[in-house]
């Protein structure tokens, strides 16, 4: 019988920034692209450290604003990501097409907390 891994989400948050961090190591950089790279670092990175916080929350209307957060920083990060894919050479293309896949389903799991969540 085949196990069935149980995803948790702390971890994939955590995953998805570290795999930014080493894609981003591959963008030569520049000054069209720094402040770009910059971002998405802030921003992936802030997905993963807000859901622990949600989970630290103190009510479940903080859990609430906290899943804002993260759904918030996901969509940035898809928003950098592609704003990346479409105006850099990138070596690995295929790799931050996927990140900015990764970062769209983040926001979709995010939002469905958030619309799934009780006050």
């Amino acid at each position: 019988m085949t196990e069935i891994k149980k995803y948790d989400l702390e971890d994939r948050t955590y995953e998805f920034a570290k795999k930014v961090r080493f894609e981003m190591r591959n963008i030569k950089t520049s000054i069209y692209n720094m402040d770009d790279i910059k971002q998405v670092l802030r921003a992936s990175g802030s997905v993963g450290a807000n859901y622990i916080e949600a989970n630290e929350g103190l009510s479940p209307k903080d859990f609430r604003f906290r899943a804002k957060i993260c759904r918030k920083e996901a969509k940035e990060s898809a928003y950098w990501l592609k704003l990346l894919f479409e105006t850099d050479d990138l070596k690995n293309q295929n790799k931050v097409e996927k990140l900015h896949q990764e970062a769209i389903e983040l926001k979709k799991i995010f939002s469905a907390m958030i619309r799934n969540s009780k006050d």
